[in-house]
């Protein structure tokens, strides 16, 4: 019989660690800085927690990715706009009464942005790419001195005969 060779440190809390805690924290949305102080343990620990153990690291994933949807789903409901009902307090004294009223949020236009440009990024970034592929034939305005010369004589106002230099002469 071998006996376990010993890595050396102090033993692991993995095994002390609430694991239904632990899934209520990433549900609520906490960081893995914000669990790993709650537990009282390094970031690096939790890290190393989720490398050695595939599923504890994928329990961790999907306790998260809930938390995700669920700030996902308010973002689609905002940008969109939605009613919710609310019990209003209505009277004073003796002679109150609670009653539902029904409340609409209209879309928010903030969160539409925020929303199409993540979702559809190439239609709604604000960088536009430009395209510099065109051929320079030494004509600023793309089309010769004939043809610019026709187009100003079309104008029908003044004639003026365009040079290379791109100065006119008025006639």
């Amino acid at each position: 019989m071998t006996a376990k060779k010993n890595k050396g440190g102090r033993p692991s809390k993995f095994d002390t660690i609430d694991k239904e805690q632990l899934s209520k924290l990433a549900k609520a949305g906490w960081t893995d800085k914000q669990v790993s102080d709650f537990f009282n343990i390094n970031e690096s620990t939790l890290n190393a927690w989720k490398k050695e153990n595939l599923a504890f690291s994928k329990s961790l994933k999907n306790w998260k990715a809930e938390a995700d949807h669920e700030v996902e789903r308010s973002l689609f409901e905002r940008a969109k706009g939605f009613v919710t009902s609310e019990d209003k307090v209505f009277g004073s004294g003796d002679e109150q009464r609670i009653e539902e009223v029904k409340k609409q949020y209209p879309p928010d236009t903030t969160a539409c942005i925020f929303w199409l440009k993540n979702r559809q990024p190439k239609e709604w970034r604000d960088k536009v790419d430009h395209s510099h592929n065109h051929e320079y034939n030494g004509d600023p305005a793309g089309i010769s001195d004939a043809e610019l010369a026709e187009v100003i004589a079309g104008a029908g106002s003044k004639d003026i005969t365009a040079t290379k230099s791109g100065k006119g002469k008025p006639h």
